[in-house]
């Protein structure tokens, strides 16, 4: 674990975040909005102001952005940020306006056009969504304009939310091919305590999980606008540098610096070759129906090898699951290692785990997970 500030040109991770061609940007509620609720339009101005510039030196900015919810509270005359799901919604209905036009008459400042893409889970869970996702978001890309991603709050039920913004700002992050994701909020770094209670000391890089033993991140941020919080986004910068994209983690007041130099704030360093969007898919945005419980062999080859998945090495199967639906692949400690899509139906595979290929008739002999379609999760 580091602890003195490193520099650019010291750091390759923050060398990448500097230098990156394309970059997405996260921003949540607390550093877009007031404590009563409605937008801080000076926070908001600044913020884009630093993109602006970002785009003026030749990168493409992809913004994913918080606060439609908490943009509405004041307007419905609400006290707090609401806990249940309609009123959300329909603060959400009158917020996301407000954050749409207010981010599109900025960026019009700086001769910049805004797209306005929401997302629900269920647009990457899906794979038809994801890829006609990815196929928007890189036109508007091409055609010089700036998307602003949001979940889409308005209809999103508790079952097809991604929980927080940082989640899905990792899945663009991946979903556009992006160089680095940049992660702003209300505090300056990842600390190893609270910062508000007694002495906590920045960590300015992480290369490895065993940077943050001894890391205590908390809930959902101190302003009360939020449903993200350090744990959110230690999580986000895990699954976005598995795949390779490098990530920094720092406040919105700092955004200039950490999209200039990137000499600020925790910088994570990539843990994993870039994946290919299938790949990535199926390990961090797909949902999964079932599980295949494995024999340690097994788990050897299709982690270590890289090979497909055969019936001689399944020892259980859970779930009610069709041929071509996704599933985790379980090892003999219990925790899932990798996922796949599986070529079975759940009710077939009992009659066939266990066995070797030659003791199956013909029909039956081909992979229960082929390799090509194999991602592992750790």
């Amino acid at each position: 674990m580091s602890s003195g500030v490193a520099t650019s040109a010291e750091s390759p991770p923050r060398r990448a975040v500097s230098t990156a061609r394309r970059v997405v940007v996260k921003v949540g509620s607390s550093s877009l909005t007031t404590a009563e609720g409605g937008l801080n339009e000076e926070r908001l101005t600044a913020l884009v102001a630093t993109l602006a510039r970002r785009v003026e030196a030749g990168s493409q900015v992809v913004l994913v952005s918080s606060g439609a919810i908490a943009a509405g509270v004041a307007p419905l005359g609400l006290e707090r940020r609401p806990g249940d799901l309609a009123t959300q919604q329909a603060a959400a209905s009158v917020g996301q306006q407000a954050l749409a036009h207010a981010y599109a008459a900025t960026f019009a400042r700086f001769d910049l056009t805004v797209g306005q893409v929401l997302l629900t889970a269920d647009d990457v869970v899906r794979r038809s969504h994801y890829r006609n996702a990815h196929r928007t978001l890189q036109r508007l890309l091409n055609l010089g304009a700036v998307p602003v991603i949001n979940e889409n709050d308005t209809v999103a039920t508790a079952e097809i939310r991604f929980g927080d913004n940082d989640r899905l700002a990792a899945l663009a992050a991946h979903l556009v091919g992006a160089d680095a994701l940049v992660l702003l909020s209300d505090v300056d770094a990842l600390y190893d305590g609270d910062p508000r209670y007694g002495q906590a000391r920045a960590v300015r890089e992480v290369s490895s999980a065993a940077d943050l033993d001894e890391v205590a991140v908390g809930g959902a941020g101190s302003s009360g606008l939020g449903t993200g919080g350090m744990a959110s986004k230690v999580q986000a910068a895990r699954v976005a540098c598995s795949a390779g994209v490098p990530v920094l983690l720092t406040s919105a007041e700092l955004a200039d610096s950490a999209l200039g130099d990137a000499d600020v704030g925790t910088v994570f360093e990539t843990t994993g070759p870039r994946l290919s969007a299938r790949r990535f898919w199926l390990a961090h945005a797909a949902g999964a129906s079932g599980r295949l419980h494995l024999d340690a062999g097994a788990v050897s080859a299709v982690i270590r090898e890289r090979r497909s998945l055969l019936a001689a090495g399944i020892t259980g199967v859970e779930g009610a699951f069709a041929g071509g639906d996704v599933v985790e692949l379980v090892g003999p400690s219990g925790c899932a290692v990798a996922r796949g899509v599986v070529a079975y139906d759940a009710a077939e595979l009992p009659d066939l785990i266990g066995r070797s290929s030659h003791e199956l008739p013909f029909e039956q002999r081909r992979e229960v997970v082929h390799a090509d379609d194999l991602a592992p999760t750790h």
